[in-house]
């Protein structure tokens, strides 16, 4: 037992999805939780919002599945379309891993609405405290505990601490570790509208289109109220100045372009950002942990950034808890680090890379290669399970399990 708490104690810092599931796990397992968050409320912006199946068993561990469900939208199929040819090339069914796994789907649910589920059940939770508006300025550890600095000067003490405040990540920098690896030339601009393109085109719930002049992504999501709503993510030009790629004009040119349609597009969102692919060095240092963005950050193609960040925030929970309430060896800890760095490296980063380079490839025949290799792949059910392994992180969490 810590000497700070009548239970073993842990500050989590950062109310994103990654740091709630973080909390809701460690506080499940017993430890005593105080969740910290430098902004007042949670982000609302328009995010990561696809889930894959080896992420809802996780999600029902910690007790959200069924609002999670009700709340977003089951994808059972996704598809790739050859842009300019206007021809759908691929399509998989999730019902093919029906035998790997209780969830043979992905659901539809934005980020914002998975971590305030997370919050408002965190907030039953005797052993948990939620401090919004309260960010950390420093940290200092020993072998006992850590110590974070708030703004006002005030400071906590925990025997733990998780980094899970995203890809500016101040626990990661405070501890000076290297953010390995780079920035895309050009931003992504994600586009969000009402009109109805499953009607409009004939496509699914999720959608990649090939082009390599412009790809683009396409999927639905439930809306906060209003009524399913559809983002649409393009690639800006490398030189494409902010009010160029925002204006009203260039939003609708994109839209257009995607799919041609009478009088305007019911624009309700419009988001422009920079698109990273980076792996901290390091994932742990003595008593700190990063996990989610803090640790790693990719571009959303296949959705798996936030998909992982959940898989670290449960093999987290899970290392500490064998550690603290089973006895495991301190060493074991170090398996934590080991797991989740090679993993993402070899799962994440080389898979959204190959995504993104599938969909924006210039060269005919390596472009009519790739989509062809993708149209057989979709039509054989041997190969089809293997790539759904992979695309849902089934195939990484399996790997994770087998190592120590």
């Amino acid at each position: 037992m810590s000497r700070f708490n009548a239970a073993p104690s842990v500050i989590v810092a950062g109310a994103g999805p990654v740091g709630v599931v973080t909390a809701l796990a460690l506080a499940d397992a017993g430890f005593a939780v105080t969740l910290i968050e430098a902004a007042a409320d949670i982000d609302r912006n328009p995010r990561a919002s696809t889930t894959h199946p080896s992420t809802l068993a996780m999600i029902e561990r910690v007790g959200l599945i069924d609002r999670f469900v009700r709340e977003g939208l089951i994808a059972r199929y996704f598809q790739f379309w050859d842009r300019p040819a206007g021809q759908k090339v691929a399509e998989f069914d999730h019902q093919i891993l029906a035998d790997d796994t209780p969830f043979p789907f992905v659901v539809q649910t934005e980020q914002h609405k998975l971590a305030r589920m997370g919050l408002d059940r965190l907030a039953t939770l005797p052993n948990a405290t939620i401090r919004m508006n309260t960010g950390l300025t420093a940290l200092e550890q020993n072998a006992d505990g850590v110590t974070v600095t708030l703004p006002d000067g005030e400071r906590l003490r925990a025997d733990w601490l998780v980094g899970a405040d995203g890809g500016r990540s101040t626990v990661r920098k405070a501890l000076d570790i290297e953010f390995e690896g780079y920035t895309w030339p050009e931003r992504f601009i994600v586009l969000t509208v009402t009109d109805d393109f499953e009607a409009m085109l004939g496509c699914c719930l999720r959608n990649y289109f090939a082009d390599p002049d412009e790809w683009a992504n396409l999927f639905k999501v439930a809306g906060d109220g209003q009524g399913p709503l559809w983002r649409a993510v393009f690639p800006t030009r490398q030189d494409e100045p902010d009010e160029e790629a925002l204006s009203d004009e260039g939003a609708e040119r994109r839209l257009q372009g995607l799919h041609p349609k009478p009088g305007r597009y019911d624009l309700v969102h419009r988001n422009l950002y920079k698109v990273h692919q980076r792996v901290a060095k390091s994932f742990r240092q003595g008593r700190v942990f990063l996990a989610g963005d803090a640790g790693h950050v990719n571009n959303p193609i296949g959705g798996l950034g936030l998909n992982f960040g959940i898989h670290d925030a449960m093999d987290l929970a899970d290392t500490l808890s064998a550690h603290v309430f089973g006895g495991a060896d301190a060493a074991l800890l170090d398996g934590y680090e080991r797991r989740r760095r090679t993993l993402n490296i070899e799962f994440v980063q080389q898979q959204t890379i190959a995504n993104k380079k599938r969909l924006e490839e210039k060269d005919p025949a390596r472009r009519r290669a790739s989509l062809d290799a993708l149209a057989e792949t979709a039509a054989d059910p041997v190969k089809a399970r293997e790539f759904l392994l992979r695309s849902s992180l089934i195939g990484s969490t399996r790997q994770a399990a087998a190592m120590a």
